[in-house]
């Protein structure tokens, strides 16, 4: 057995002159939640049906814990299950009898898949609904039933394809929750998700794909360190003063301005000098804030709040590709 849950070198996979695939390599760790961070058609979804032996590949090699994914198929599907993008469970079924049908199918006992269905459907919260038809739970009702039928078997690697695609904010809180809750018990996760801030909260290590190519790979403050950027949030007192604002920040700065949701924030993004030093911002990044923050004073601008730091895996995603990570295109 391989230390390492995934091994994939020079993975390619073609649809006609396409290479939704191109020559990925990856290595993720047992035990850990290892994130594949990219836009829509980045080639996330392909990889992971490579490697859950559901297409093959057309150059390249693959081991799950040491196996070909190619030549010891079955011996791969024995040990991973897969979430997919959209909720495979039947919604005519109730989540009871979804549960018990897969148990039957891998394999158990009518009393043992109860059991298991029971314990599965008490631990996601889903006991209360238990017995109605799936096609009356919410969405993120059904992402917790999906995830619930993957673990009925105890994989060893979970492929978790864009989890919370499409859930609202509390549905994507608890999905987190199960994740973290699933590693902690020794499965391995591979996510993919184009939601930044998702892959943050998660993910020990991160591979960002574009255009079916790993474009970078680390921790996630590697992958923050290794754009030379560092992050000024500036809170004004006046809404009508953040033009002004913006014009001074970007001239000072010399740096890209960012108008965030909230009226009175601006975001800065500013380029470090050298190798940026042990701190998130180093010194010369800290020397322009301060010119900067004089600047604003001497307008009569009043700042509220600022705030130095990272840059967030967005401007990260940004600064790799020249486009945001929530860019849509035909999925792959």
């Amino acid at each position: 057995m391989s230390d390492a849950a995934i091994e994939v070198r020079g993975l390619v996979k073609r649809f006609g002159d396409t290479a939704a695939v191109d020559g990925i390599d990856l290595t993720v760790p047992a035990g850990t939640v290892y994130g594949v961070l990219g836009p829509n058609g980045a080639g996330k979804t392909t990889t992971v049906k490579m490697l859950a032996t559901l297409l093959r590949p057309d150059d390249g090699e693959a081991r799950v814990f040491g196996h070909d994914v190619v030549r010891e198929a079955d011996t791969v599907r024995g040990l991973v299950a897969m979430t997919g993008q959209y909720a495979s469970v039947d919604e005519d079924l109730t989540g009871h009898e979804n549960l018990v049908l897969l148990g039957r199918l891998l394999g158990y006992s009518k009393k043992a898949a109860a059991a298991r269905s029971d314990l599965f459907l008490e631990t996601l919260g889903l006991t209360a609904a238990a017995r109605r038809q799936v096609k009356n739970y919410s969405g993120g009702m059904r992402r917790r039933l999906d995830i619930a039928a993957s673990l009925l078997s105890v994989p060893q690697l979970l492929f978790l394809d864009e989890p919370t695609t499409g859930l609202d904010p509390r549905s994507r809180n608890q999905v987190w929750e199960i994740i973290r809750a699933i590693v902690g018990q020794g499965t391995t996760v591979l996510l993919t998700t184009q939601y930044l801030d998702e892959a943050d909260q998660l993910a020990s290590r991160i591979a960002v794909i574009d255009e079916g190519k790993v474009i970078a790979e680390g921790t996630k403050g590697e992958l923050k360190a290794s754009i030379g950027l560092g992050s000024v949030h500036v809170r004004l007192r006046d809404a009508e003063r953040r033009e002004q604002a913006a014009a001074i920040l970007a001239e000072t700065l010399a740096a890209d301005i960012q108008r965030d949701a909230d009226p009175v924030a601006l975001t800065a993004r500013v380029r470090e000098s050298g190798d940026g030093g042990t701190s998130p911002v180093n010194e010369m990044a800290a020397h322009q804030t301060g010119v900067a923050l004089g600047e604003l004073a001497r307008a009569g601008i009043v700042v509220d709040a600022f705030s130095m730091g990272q840059p967030s895996l967005d401007e990260v995603f940004l600064a790799l590709t020249d486009r945001p990570a929530t860019a849509e295109e035909d999925a792959a």
